[in-house]
Formats: structure tokens, sequence, C-alpha cells
């Protein structure tokens, strides 16, 4: 494992809606903190957000990524076979998942430590960038680097979410890319299952195991 770093374990969703808001959900049952989730959320205009549910989180996700604002709200996430139901504060999202393609089945025979090594996140990131905007490895600043060990895939075939009570509109695809880190999730909306490894800078505190808020385990 790589030197002052520490990995979670779950699963990314990246959704475009039709009015232009895009959202990245996090679903972490086994992390350094302990089972949460958050939500990254960037508007029409820009605007990127994070909802997170203790300020700890926050304050670690926000070393790591990019907003332009941090809201510390209860997430909930809430999954039952191909149905996805998530509550984070002002937003509310449902969405459902389709049948597991070629890509999906392909990426379920890779042993998750092979998909937690960065070596061989270092070889899949070449393919992963015949994709607009996405990697599998990179820095989003702060001296922080990440790795993406991808071990399942999945479409996303319907969403409905709504933000202070106001539709957001239809699935769309994630258009353009999030701008919270290095990378963004894939142009058709997705759910992976993901090994994440997060090195800090020489000397910077990582999380220490304790509980936090959240719900399921997959």
């Amino acid at each position: 494992m790589v030197r002052n770093a520490q990995r979670f374990h779950g699963w990314i969703a990246g959704v475009g809606t039709s009015s232009g808001t895009r959202i990245v959900l996090g679903h972490w049952p086994r992390s350094p903190f302990g089972p949460f989730g958050d939500v990254m959320l960037e508007r029409a205009d820009g605007q990127r957000l994070l909802l997170a549910p203790s300020r700890r989180v926050a304050d670690f996700v926000a070393a790591v990524y990019r907003f332009d604002r941090v809201l510390v709200v209860p997430v909930t996430v809430e999954a039952a076979g191909r149905h996805w139901h998530v509550t984070a504060g002002p937003l509310r999202m449902r969405f459902t998942t389709g049948r597991r393609g070629a890509l999906g089945l392909l990426l379920r025979c890779v042993p998750a430590p092979l998909a937690a090594r960065p070596a061989w996140v270092a070889l899949t990131d070449v393919p992963a960038r015949l994709m607009p905007g996405v990697r599998t490895r990179g820095s989003a600043g702060g001296g922080y680097r990440e790795w993406y060990g991808v071990r399942d895939l999945r479409g996303i075939t319907t969403v409905e979410a709504s933000w202070e009570g106001r539709d957001l509109g239809p699935l769309a695809p994630v258009d353009p890319p999030v701008r919270f880190g290095f990378g963004s999730s894939p142009r058709t909306p997705a759910l992976v299952r993901v090994v994440t490894t997060v090195a800090g800078p020489p000397g910077s505190p990582l999380p220490a195991s304790g509980p936090a808020s959240g719900r399921g385990d997959l």
C-alpha cells in the first residue's frame, strides 16, 4: 500500500439532469470514517457544492477536492437491488441501474487486492482516458493523490432528483464534465464499484477510523 494513505471501499454514481445539474454520489460502507455517504453537485452555472454528513468528513473531502460551498447535512443512502434512494439536506434523489454490460462483467473478474494496486490503476488509466474527462489516478490539489480501482460498472437508466423541492429534470449526460477534482465521472450516467486510495502529502493528517453517518452495505 502507498505510504501515508488510506482506502475507501464503496460505490460512486454519476448522473446529469436536463436542468444542467450534475450529481456525483459517494456511498462508502468501508472507510477510515466508518460507513458514510457524500454528494458532490455542480449546478448549471458552475457552482460546485459538497454535501457531507459531518464536519470531519467535510473537512477531509474539501481538502482533497475543490468546492465553492460546503454544507454539513444528514446524508442517507439506501439501496435495494437496482433501486437507490438518496437524501442529503436539500437534495432528494432516486435512481435505477440497468443490467451489467460486458465491461461490468469483465471488471467483476478483477480481484479486489489487484484492483487497488497503483500499478494496476495506472494501467487502466490508459483506456479510461478514451472517455472525455475520465481518469483513474491523479491529484485534485493540496498535495493529495488518488487512485480509483474499478471493480464493477452498471449504467443508470432513470433518475428523479429535486433541490429544495424543485425538480431537476430527467436523466441527461454528465456534460459538461464536473470540476471537483482531476477527473469527471463518465459522460454516460453510471454506477461504479471502486476501491479508492487517497494519499496525503508528507506529514499531512489522515482520518483515523471511527463512526460516521450512513446506511447500507453492498
